[in-house]
């Protein structure tokens, strides 16, 4: 259905959130930006999922009378109250399919931290029910590195600074799909390290789990250890941290012979993702002074 589809009101009670609260998000996540941040649809609702976490955040928790909303929902709602994105509604539903398969090829960085025994590893929980185990570890940014997006991202979900752990060169990388996955081998850190998530609803539980407990029948993405825990984006690297590549890494910290190079191999893709060249927003983009243009006249008004 053209425009993404209506809003499932019946997901969730509350009311809608007023334009006055749209115009402020659309000017703090896309008005206020570098102009080649809205050269594509792609870097547009990357914008606005950071403005659906602000909304889910800060909005909702602040005022529960607000309806909680899916990032979808968001996307529509948003597009239909933006004049500056409205002209391109009625291709919603390609943007937002477009917008996902791209997601699948963004690059992944984050880390495998081990204990002083080297027998245990770190894992998070995503915040959802029924959400998978994995090591901490999200997508980078825009011409952000690939070390600084893993000290990002496992700040972030545990709460712990690795930046004086971490060596350039000790990491696994695999490739899922058409996505890139590289952690890196953290070692040094203590047992009795307090964790704590810097994000909200994002990671609901963080703990040390002995590798040997995680190791499944394959390695595929998607997969359970030997003590039935979901896992995530864990098996893949499981085969290289079992035979030997944790004891170059013990060496490598005690001055001994450095990790090898990363270990590259394909891994199964387990979320059956369409990669296949859509129909696309490519033959109706918009050019990046128009829609300033259109975003600015918009709040002048207001």
């Amino acid at each position: 259905m053209a425009g993404g589809g209506g809003l499932n009101r019946s997901s969730s009670r509350g009311q809608l959130p007023p334009q006055e609260l749209l115009d402020d998000l659309c000017s703090r996540f896309l008005l206020n930006v570098p102009k080649e941040e809205l050269e594509s649809f792609e870097r547009i609702l990357f914008l606005l999922e950071q403005a659906h976490w602000f909304y889910e955040d800060n909005s909702v928790e602040h005022n529960p009378n607000l309806k909680s909303l899916s990032f979808k929902d968001f996307t529509s709602l948003m597009f239909k109250s933006c004049t500056a994105l409205r002209p391109y509604i009625a291709h919603l539903d390609d943007i937002y399919k477009d917008f996902n398969n791209y997601k699948f090829r963004v690059p992944v960085s984050g880390a495998i931290i081990l204990d002083d025994t080297y027998e245990r590893c770190l894992l998070v929980k995503g915040w959802k029910s029924g959400a998978s185990w994995s090591f901490p570890r999200g997508k980078r940014n825009k011409d952000e590195e690939d070390h600084t997006c893993a000290v990002r991202e496992v700040l972030e979900e545990t709460g712990c600074d690795v930046s004086t752990l971490l060596n350039l060169d000790d990491y696994i990388e695999v490739s899922i799909g058409q996505q890139k996955v590289r952690l890196y081998i953290i070692t040094g850190v203590k047992r009795d390290t307090v964790f704590a998530p810097q994000t909200k609803k994002e990671i609901s539980e963080i703990s040390w789990h002995r590798i040997d407990d995680l190791l499944p029948a394959s390695d595929d993405a998607v997969s359970r250890g030997v003590n039935g825990m979901k896992l995530y984006m864990v098996a893949p690297f499981l085969t290289s941290v079992s035979s030997g590549t944790v004891w170059k890494a013990k060496n490598s910290s005690s001055g001994g012979a450095p990790v090898e190079n990363p270990v590259a191999r394909a891994g199964s893709d387990a979320q059956h993702v369409d990669n296949r060249p859509g129909r696309s927003f490519r033959n109706f983009r918009f050019d990046t002074a128009s829609i300033l243009q259109s975003m600015e006249a918009s709040f002048l008004r207001t």
